[in-house]
Formats: structure tokens, C-alpha cells, sequence
């Protein structure tokens, strides 16, 4: 690899040189459309890359988790076997077959567009997608941040956006978006020149669980990852007051609303009176 002025040059395999092109593009390290060996190697030189220790996985653990992986598959996780194969893919350890094998499961099951997202928010770039909803209505978005999550056995993209129209959240909440990955479009998403945002839109909301559902709550594997603290129980009936970020009220209540009479959403008021709302609706058509 050479260049006017300083310049260095590289001996390393074609594997190697693909190898480096790919972290390039991965990490947006190009020079026009084309990846750039040289910009990669500035930024790790001057830290803005960083360059962790990988430590040797064993065979039987690379087998291990490939067995997983199809036995999920099997089982119909789609997402979790995927998710594995993505894990694999990036271990240096993995034979030459292994990871084509890997590979060609992944272009079946994870078209291109998919890679292309996956892409923009490893390198926090904005982009625009096109979206067609439940009535085939075309929707344009333009995502400001973006995660997928596994909501419900399936996989959605969860983004904040510029956009609010058609957004039926509060106020604090009104630019998420949760988007079903079926819908859309693969032949509209482009990069944007905008700022991209650290997290998604949040609030904090707090809210008791009462009963053995309390005990229960206080388990390591009930508690969600959102939670930013859970109080000791206490209180008769026994009771437990979580402190939470939520980023739409639709997907907090579908969970909430499996704790029946055993939950009590205390703050803040437009989400409980929005909750309120909704029980008392559920009232009147059984009254009707």
C-alpha cells in the first residue's frame, strides 16, 4: 500500500487485504465507494479505533454453540440462531468451511438491506428507509437512531425519527417508531448528513408489582434490562417499585398487562392516566 509522502508497505495475503477492506467499509473507512485500507490503519494508530485482546475460543466451544445454533433453528428461533451465527462469524478461530457454511445461512435468512442497516448503526450513521404499513400505506422515515429488538418471538427495528405523523404516543415519545422488518423497503435506504443520536427517545417510569409476583421480580432473570433500579420488598401485601426507561407505551403496557390487579404504574401521570384509560375502555365493553 503506497501513497505520496510517508507511506508504508503491507505483505499480507489476499485473504488478509479482504479482510482489512471489510473492517474498513464496516466502520465507514473509505475513500469514494471503496474501502480504505490506509484511513483504517490512521485511526487505529491514533486510538480512535481500538484494538481489544481476543482471546483463543476452543474447538469444542465453536461446536458447541454451532449445535445451538441449529437446534434453535430447528426450533423455530429464527433470530437466536442467527444471532449465533453472526457471534461465529467474527472469531478468527473458524475454519475456511465453517464460516461459508455460516455465511450462506445468513444470506437466506438476512438480506442485503438488513446488512446495509446493520452497517449504518455500527458506524451511528442517520439514514432514510421507506416503510409499508398493515394497509400497504408507503411510509418515510428518516431514523436519527436505531437498534433492532426482539419483541414478542420477533425481530423489529425500533428507531427515533424526525418524523411524528400517524405517531399515537405521548408527547416524549412521539419520534420512536417500532418497524416490522418485513415491510421494509429494500430498495430505499440511503445514507443522510445528520447528526446521529446516542440513544433512543426515553422516559423514566416507576411502577409496583405486589404478591409472589414481587418475589418473583426480584429474580435476576425476570428483570429487564431497562430497569434502572429495583427496590428491596416490602409492605404488606409484599410489594416491589421498579424504576424503568421505556421508549413507547404500547410495548410497556402489552408487558404490564400480563401482572393483571399485581401492578400499579405510579409515575409519570400521562402514562398512568394513559394506562388508566385504557382499563377503563376494557370495563365498559364488558359492561355492554
Amino acid at each position: 500500500m503506497t501513497r505520496k509522502g510517508d507511506s508504508i508497505t503491507l505483505s499480507i495475503s489476499e485473504r488478509d487485504k479482504k479482510a482489512l477492506e471489510s473492517l474498513a467499509a464496516e466502520f465507514g473507512m473509505t475513500w469514494g465507494d471503496k474501502p480504505s485500507i490506509s484511513k483504517l490503519i490512521k485511526e487505529i494508530a491514533r486510538k480512535e479505533l481500538t484494538i481489544g485482546v481476543d482471546h483463543n475460543w476452543s474447538k469444542q466451544r465453536i461446536d458447541s454453540l454451532e449445535q445451538a445454533r441449529k437446534l434453535l433453528f430447528d426450533l423455530g428461533y429464527d433470530v437466536d440462531s442467527q444471532e449465533i451465527a453472526r457471534l461465529l462469524l467474527d472469531r478468527p478461530e473458524l475454519f475456511e468451511l465453517e464460516r461459508n457454511k455460516l455465511e450462506q445461512f445468513l444470506a437466506k435468512v438476512n438480506p442485503k438491506w438488513r446488512q446495509k442497516i446493520d452497517s449504518y448503526i455500527k458506524q451511528q450513521q442517520p439514514f432514510r428507509l421507506t416503510y409499508s404499513d398493515v394497509t400497504e400505506r408507503e411510509w418515510h422515515f428518516t431514523i436519527l437512531h436505531a437498534t433492532f429488538r426482539t419483541l414478542e418471538k420477533h425481530q423489529y427495528l425500533v428507531c427515533t425519527c424526525e418524523e411524528t405523523q400517524g405517531n399515537q404516543d405521548i408527547p416524549e415519545l412521539k419520534h420512536n417508531w417500532t418497524l416490522r422488518l418485513d415491510r421494509i423497503s429494500e430498495a430505499v435506504i440511503t445514507p443522510i448528513k445528520l447528526p446521529w443520536q446516542k440513544e433512543l427517545d426515553q422516559i423514566s417510569v416507576q411502577f409496583r408489582v405486589y404478591g409472589n409476583l414481587a418475589f418473583a421480580y426480584t429474580k435476576a432473570d425476570s428483570k429487564s434490562s431497562d430497569d434502572l433500579s429495583v427496590s428491596d420488598i416490602d409492605g404488606d401485601p409484599p410489594r416491589v417499585t421498579i424504576t424503568r426507561n421505556i421508549y413507547s407505551t404500547f410495548w410497556f403496557f402489552r408487558e404490564i398487562s400480563g401482572y393483571w390487579d399485581n401492578c400499579l404504574i405510579i409515575s409519570p401521570d400521562s402514562v398512568r392516566e394513559r394506562f388508566k384509560t385504557k382499563v377503563q375502555l376494557l370495563h365498559q365493553q364488558y359492561e355492554d
